[in-house]
């Protein structure tokens, strides 16, 4: 290789060219470590930790956005191993535009129904990567996310369902038969992360175990991708530069749950919720049973 097209060639910061292919290729990418096993403890012994003084668990609105409520989860969105692996999939200028997390409590009947992340998010383009991070053990037992490879192409037709038991906003599910004998399980230990395509099929089944299954979805966007449902949304710039500021930039907290971050974190909530519930009759995160 020529000493020009050395420096042309694109610089991986985390990914191999090969792991980039194959996230291009099959829509999805595991298991990548980000964090040790003692550092994975520590983020749910903080959530756990929260949850103990609340005397129930996280829930409603208090799953999403959350990295604007707590500064430990601020940092994580901010880590800079998730930030190299994104960048080598979304190019050095994106946001995070939001997170949740996806709790499965032991022997829960709580499923994700196969869906397409798009079908709602009211985003331009499907440049949109998911960090799927494991603070609990994410295997078949307990309900791991399976994925159908190669789906990542079209938007396809969902259906509301609105079922208690499912974890998604609208209970959303694809409309088109699902081949699941090509399902594969992102299996996942406690600091390891999974990539996935905005427009994969994917979903999980109950958790059949004796733990918890706790996983935190964080949603990267490229900065020129805009909001085009509803009200002028927010994000909180992660890497690089804004030139486009198609979101209102969200602030880190300044503290756990102070009036400020509370107040930074309804306002994101209300802009969110207006965007995937629009033209239903749910206004909040709270209006959902099992967000």
């Amino acid at each position: 290789m020529s000493l020009i097209a050395e420096r042309a060639a694109p610089r991986m910061k985390s990914l191999t060219p090969e792991q980039v292919n194959s996230y291009r290729r099959d829509g999805y990418l595991f298991p990548i470590p980000v964090l040790s096993p003692a550092e994975a403890a520590e983020y749910r012994s903080r959530l756990e930790a929260f949850e103990a003084r609340e005397k129930r668990p996280l829930r409603g609105a208090l799953r999403h956005k959350s990295h604007l409520l707590f500064p430990w989860l601020w940092d994580l969105v901010n880590h800079p191993r998730i930030l190299d692996a994104v960048e080598d999939i979304l190019g050095p200028n994106f946001h995070c535009w939001s997170s949740s997390f996806f709790i499965k409590e032991a022997q829960d009947p709580g499923f994700v129904s196969w869906h397409q992340d798009s079908t709602y998010w009211g985003l331009s383009e499907p440049e949109i990567v998911t960090a799927w991070v494991a603070f609990s053990p994410s295997t078949i037992e307990s309900g791991a996310m399976k994925v159908i490879p190669g789906t990542h192409g079209e938007q396809v037709a969902h259906e509301d369902t609105y079922d208690s038991n499912n974890l998604l906003t609208r209970g959303q599910e694809l409309a088109v038969e699902v081949d699941e004998s090509q399902a594969v399980d992102l299996v996942l230990q406690p600091g390891e992360m999974s990539l996935h395509h905005v427009r994969i099929f994917h979903g999980s089944e109950p958790n059949r175990a004796q733990d918890r299954r706790i996983g935190f979805a964080i949603r990267y966007i490229p900065t020129h991708v805009r909001q085009v449902i509803g009200p002028k949304d927010g994000a909180a710039l992660v890497r690089g530069v804004d030139t486009f500021h198609h979101f209102e930039p969200e602030p880190a907290p300044d503290g756990e749950l102070t009036p400020a971050a509370l107040a930074a974190h309804q306002a994101a909530a209300e802009r969110q919720a207006a965007i995937l519930y629009a033209g239903t009759q749910t206004t909040s995160f709270e209006n959902v049973v099992r967000s």
